[in-house]
């Protein structure tokens, strides 16, 4: 069976190392991302690694009407789709009452609302296929409010109501989702952290763990995979 996977968000970080996971298991790919340069980085090295095919798609998902581009253009090449990885996100630090105008809406639309504009475009697709799963990437401040950064946490934990009302939609036609819920992980958005990177998981755990869920029994689900540094939350 020839699977195939939409990654968003893949061109580094989690995501990158999501589709490379995913790439070594033979599975085709659509990986989304903003900057053209970085996926066609990001192709080659999937190419590399096993994909048998890899298309790319450079766009603001946050935006309705793009995201309707991305869907067409998946729909065009894929008559189903096996899995699909809504990892897009952002963070960016601040206390709610006092961080700059417009960044709970930036934080919103590009960490919830992204996801919810792809997963229903590609929602027919993901119907088609036997082993259909959706993997939402969510955070360990899905369930714990972070301080210094509030809207941030609000949009997590949005994702994971998403996750849980999807997951009873998905019942009815086999479709499987599952909320991955990681802590620190090293990436770019700890650049400049001065902490040793015992604190940190490596993002191709996240990767590894995501694959596992996807592995299982095609009548099991994982519901909800939370992922901590053995030192715990920073």
């Amino acid at each position: 069976m020839n699977f195939t996977a939409v990654v968003t968000g893949a061109s580094k970080g989690i995501g990158f190392s999501v589709a490379k996971r995913l790439a070594e298991a033979g599975f085709s790919l659509f990986i989304v991302g903003r900057d053209n340069n970085r996926l066609s980085d990001a192709k080659s090295q999937l190419l590399s690694a096993g994909a048998p095919e890899v298309y790319t798609f450079s766009g603001d998902l946050s935006q309705s009407d793009v995201a309707k581009d991305c869907v067409a253009a998946i729909a065009n090449t894929w008559d189903s789709l096996t899995v699909l990885v809504n990892n897009a996100g952002v963070f960016l630090p601040g206390t709610m009452m006092e961080e700059e105008e417009g960044q709970f809406e930036t934080l919103m639309t590009t960490n919830m609302n992204s996801a919810y504009h792809i997963t229903k475009g590609l929602w027919p697709l993901l119907k088609l296929s036997k082993r259909a799963h959706v993997f939402n990437m969510c955070s360990i401040a899905s369930i714990t409010a972070y301080a210094a950064g509030g809207s941030y946490s609000v949009s997590k934990f949005a994702m994971l109501g998403f996750s849980k009302s999807l997951r009873l939609e998905g019942m009815p036609h086999g479709v499987r989702v599952t909320a991955i819920l990681p802590g620190a992980t090293l990436t770019d958005s700890w650049a400049g952290a001065d902490l040793p990177s015992s604190r940190f998981m490596m993002p191709e755990d996240v990767a590894n763990t995501l694959y596992s869920a996807f592995l299982i029994n095609e009548n099991t689900v994982m519901e909800e995979v939370v992922l901590r540094p053995i030192l715990g939350d920073i």
